[in-house]
């Protein structure tokens, strides 16, 4: 027989230390001395887990109704070059600051890397890159915008090593490449998944 969990039910855990052991830049590593409730009832041994502790993000789906295209963004990212392109195609995308609301932040970030403001966003969800080793968050967001919503070239800002080139793809070509396999960022992919699904109501 196959047990039915309640997946949803709070389980115990046990913190017995926390110690930072990195922190450079954005990035902090710390390191957790815990235990965890097994789904016996009985509690783990002793473990060690990291937590990559880099603040939680934010992306978005910008989408030119009118001429149905998006808004996108490529630029290098230095840690996909070893295994893969180095430069990816993306969408918008950026950290949330301390003390901001991620709204704002994603506001933000459209406003510099596409050059677009924006006075409203639909929240698509939130959902962690990598939650074996990170606590970063990322929420995502659609934005429907039109031409008089444009207010710069965009670009991203150079004095933060930012060099983007914003990308005009019609909706059905974005999601052909995302059927052929050829988006390689995961917001992306989610956010293309969720205009497939509901490109119909927008």
């Amino acid at each position: 027989m196959v047990a039915v969990l309640n997946v949803f039910m709070t389980k115990r855990i046990e913190i017995i230390q926390k110690e930072e052991v990195f922190r450079q830049a954005i990035f902090r590593v710390v390191a957790a001395t815990l235990k965890y409730e097994l789904y016996n009832g009985t509690m783990s041994d002793e473990l060690v887990r990291l937590n990559l502790d880099r603040g939680d993000s934010v992306a978005a789906l910008i989408h030119d109704v009118q001429n149905d295209v998006l808004l996108m963004a490529e630029q290098f990212r230095y840690p996909t070059h070893e295994k893969g392109p180095g430069w990816l195609t993306e969408i918008v995308a950026g950290m949330v600051d301390a003390g901001e609301k991620p709204s704002d932040s994603m506001k933000r970030e459209i406003w510099e890397e596409v050059g677009y403001r924006v006075s409203s966003l639909r929240h698509i969800g939130t959902f962690y890159m990598s939650p074996g080793g990170s606590s970063e968050r990322i929420h995502l967001y659609y934005s429907a915008v039109d031409q008089a919503d444009r207010c710069s070239n965009g670009g991203g800002k150079l004095s933060e090593g930012e060099n983007v080139l914003v990308l005009t793809i019609p909706v059905d070509q974005a999601l052909e490449e995302l059927d052929r396999g050829r988006v390689m960022d995961a917001k992306t992919m989610i956010a293309l998944q969720w205009l497939a699904l509901n490109r119909d109501t927008l």
